[in-house]
């Protein structure tokens, strides 16, 4: 979470700059698509500081009103982040453009246009390298839309995506200024303006979308309950996996609950062993399942154990390399 901290930061250091920079020349040019780009930086910049509040709120200990943690804020505040971005940046600078093509203005010397874009681009740039850098350290092989579609922190990819849409606007910004001054149509920058507020409205749709899944409980995927299903399977006395379900209630925190059949007239001591193996399985190879529930499934009632009761007996036979998940009938 650390990088991640690092790459929002970066990228509102570079947003504060950028937007203040742009407001001044929009000023003195009369500019729609300088001042469409002015908004843009600064929606960027509050979004940035509303992903680093919900870090800090999503890392709060668990309450006995919140059991399992807050990690659930952070993809709170990230559709947030994107409401703003289609509302704020999407709506006023496609409302500005519509308001220059309807009542052009006539363009002052464009060279200031152009020197600050061109510095934008080169602040946006940086902060996109960073950004790309950490979201493809936690995409591993993984395709890059595959890594975006699977990741469960937003805060990397959502400042991936605003990054991103700044460059494209920058070019649309810089073309519609120079088309309007190149042909002495004033309504081209406006024109820029409308395709501005369209790209971040597109950008913030796509944001939603990926907000939705999570904020729904979007569970692990099925590539790896198969893998935890056969890992379960090869412990000795494991007849049958039931289902497994799961939920992300956080970017490295999923819970997980399973049942497994054990073989007729297996013991609750080697019960609770296998229950301990699997366990141990499957947190060694997905350390991001911080929660599991393991069941006895449809064992006769007077062979279920709860995993509590079994450890206990087993506690002068042998001793438990780790505290293991709970298991309930």
């Amino acid at each position: 979470m650390t990088s991640s901290k690092l790459a929002i930061c970066g990228a509102i250091a570079a947003n504060v700059a950028i937007a203040a920079t742009k407001l001044v020349v929009a000023g003195i040019t009369g500019s729609s698509a300088m001042l469409s780009e002015c908004i843009h930086s600064s929606v960027d910049t509050f979004n940035g500081m509303l992903l680093l509040v919900g870090i800090r709120l999503s890392q709060r200990p668990a309450t006995p009103e919140h059991p399992f943690g807050h990690g659930k804020e952070l993809y709170f505040w990230s559709l947030i982040v994107a409401v703003l971005i289609f509302g704020l940046g999407g709506g006023v600078s496609f409302y500005e453009g519509v308001q220059h093509i309807r009542h052009p203005q006539p363009l002052h010397d464009p060279t200031w246009n152009f020197v600050v874009l061109g510095v934008a681009a080169l602040f946006e740039s940086i902060s996109f390298t960073i950004a790309l850098r950490q979201f493809l350290r936690q995409a591993g092989a993984a395709p890059f839309w595959e890594a975006i579609r699977r990741s469960k922190d937003p805060t990397t990819y959502t400042v991936l995506a605003e990054d991103s849409a700044a460059l494209v606007g920058l070019a649309i910004a810089a073309l519609g200024i120079w088309l309007s001054h190149r042909l002495d149509m004033p309504v081209l920058d406006g024109a820029a303006s409308l395709l501005i507020g369209m790209l971040l409205a597109a950008v913030a749709t796509f944001l939603t979308w990926l907000s939705r899944d999570l904020l729904i409980g979007e569970g692990i995927r099925p590539e790896t309950a198969r893998a935890i299903r056969t890992m379960a399977l090869a412990v000795t006395g494991v007849k049958d996996v039931g289902r497994i379900l799961s939920m992300y209630m956080g970017p490295d925190d999923a819970l997980v609950t399973m049942d497994l059949d054990f073989d007729e007239g297996t013991a609750a001591a080697d019960a609770a062993l296998a229950i301990a193996d699997v366990e141990r399985q499957v947190r060694k190879r997905f350390p991001m399942i911080k929660r599991l529930f393991i069941e006895s499934g449809s064992a006769p009632f007077q062979q279920r154990w709860s995993r509590a009761d079994a450890i206990v007996g087993l506690t002068e036979q042998t001793a438990m390399p780790e505290t293991p998940a709970r298991a309930s009938t």
